[in-house]
């Protein structure tokens, strides 16, 4: 994944929020349950990429060992 600063991260999550309608609140236990079982909505993974992409520090996860 990518790297992002504590304040492109509030900004990813806040616009997937505004994007989605879904609380702020509720959007971060949706990531974190994400992480833990691997499951996620389609419209936060749609958000999540679609802002992701558009933060210059993101870059795509390295595969190899």
């Amino acid at each position: 994944m990518g790297e992002l600063t504590p304040d492109q991260g509030w900004d990813v999550l806040r616009e997937i929020s505004q994007r989605t309608n879904i609380k702020l609140r509720h959007v971060s236990e949706l990531l974190i349950e994400w992480a833990r079982t691997g499951n996620l909505c389609t419209d936060i993974r749609t958000g999540l990429d679609r802002q992701l992409k558009q933060h210059p520090h993101t870059r795509p996860q390295q595969s190899g060992g």
